[in-house]
């Protein structure tokens, strides 16, 4: 067992000894390996960025909520948009009578969205998604205030023209001073900064849902069109409740709207389940593209580490035989020429790491990327891999030549 660490040690200096000797071809082998090792990093950062992202974003939307409206979430296939345009709308109204006959529903909201432009002073922010909504929408959406009060069901029941801001548009809106109490502007009419949202981040890594405003739906009756675009969001204490309580919308919807039992449900119940199950076939294909592509470049980069160990191997072919000759094992030999590939690849794999660490904040400009301590573990697990996996032929092919012919070697 001594003598097998000894050897470790004794291969893994002698590997450097050889790398620094070779400066400009281990400069090369390496980028190989650093090609290899960014693109496995970033990809997995990527996949990383979607999972986080995505969970991030169905906790936002509430796995154990429901969500009632006229137009179903559907992926793929046909989606019969002929039939849906002919249905009746959904009503505000709805969710006071749905709180009555859905017991279990901890909680009942309304919520219409209309984009628009919120003007303070001479500074403006537009393209802004103004949610009307009543009081309890704060709690069905998972928002947290982080400055100010939301509204309450009084401010709802007198059309208060009060305003909760998302964080971004209270930071364009006012910079450098505090917006508790300054009176903006949405469509002609002033409303009240009463509170400031917790940041809620990207939905999927697309839409910025902090740039957003809520403001109470009747006040949001007095400057847009509210009878079409209702989603009425029904929250469960947990999701264990989720599916009976979904059977218990469908039966107080269709008392609401007065269905025959034969009818067909004129409504769609919408529910997070469905983004996972499309997200699903999407990261399958994600995930397939991404192990091609990495391990495509990693046996490029593999197949040059063999190359040069093979040089390499040749050029230290007396060495090999004189080692050899004064007792060296085949295992010891092979050991050494392991180690120095194996440096070589960790080696590309601490560059390829580093340089991972800008490509990620690069791809989070643009798309969606995080990285964790175990990126950087399988990064330098599979380099050790790869140096052991092309390392080996060259390796082998050192411990078993003739120490005879090694010595002739000129």
């Amino acid at each position: 067992m001594n003598r097998f660490f000894i050897s470790l040690i004794e291969g893994t200096r002698i590997a450097f000894s050889a790398l620094w000797a070779n400066k400009m071809r281990a400069t090369l082998t390496t980028t190989c390996i650093v090609i290899g090792i960014v693109s496995v990093t970033a990809m997995n950062t990527i996949t990383d960025g979607v999972d986080r992202s995505f969970d991030e974003s169905m906790d936002m939307l509430g796995r154990n909520v429901v969500f009632v409206e006229k137009w179903p979430w559907e992926f793929g296939g046909e989606y019969r948009w002929w039939e849906y345009r002919n249905r009746r709308e959904m009503e505000v109204g709805y969710a006071e009578r749905l709180r009555n006959l859905v017991p279990n529903a901890s909680q009942v909201s309304a919520r219409v969205n209309r984009g628009g432009t919120i003007r303070y002073s001479d500074r403006t922010v537009e393209s802004v998604g103004i949610n009307g909504a009543t009081h309890s929408y704060f709690e069905t959406a998972g928002m947290n205030i982080a400055d100010g009060r939301a509204f309450s069901e009084p401010d709802e029941n007198r059309a208060a023209n009060v305003v909760v801001l998302g964080s971004s548009v209270a930071d364009a809106l006012f910079p450098e001073e505090d917006p508790l109490g300054k009176r903006v502007r949405i469509r002609g009419q002033r409303f009240t900064v009463i509170g400031i949202l917790e940041s809620q981040g990207n939905f999927l890594g697309m839409e910025n849902l902090d740039n957003q405003a809520v403001i109470p739906i009747t006040a949001m009756a007095s400057i847009y069109d509210i009878r079409f675009g209702v989603t009425l969001s029904v929250q469960f204490p947990d999701e264990a409740m989720l599916v009976e309580g979904e059977y218990e919308v469908v039966g107080a919807m269709r008392q609401i709207r007065g269905l025959d039992p034969m009818d067909d449900d004129d409504f769609a119940i919408n529910q997070t389940a469905l983004f996972e199950q499309e997200f699903q076939t999407m990261k399958v294909a994600i995930y397939g593209i991404g192990i091609f592509l990495t391990g495509l470049a990693l046996f490029v980069g593999g197949i040059g580490v063999m190359n040069i160990m093979y040089v390499s191997v040749k050029e230290r072919t007396r060495e090999i035989g004189i080692r050899k000759a004064v007792g060296a094992k085949a295992w010891e030999i092979r050991l050494q020429f392991l180690m120095e590939s194996i440096v070589i690849c960790l080696f590309g794999g601490v560059i390829g790491v580093l340089l991972s660490i800008g490509v990620t904040e690069l791809i989070n400009q643009i798309f969606i990327a995080y990285m964790d301590w175990t990126t950087v573990v399988n990064a330098i697990l599979i380099c050790t891999f790869v140096g052991l996996l092309f390392g080996y032929l060259p390796s082998n092919k050192a411990a078993k030549s003739d120490p005879i012919e090694s010595l002739r070697y000129e």
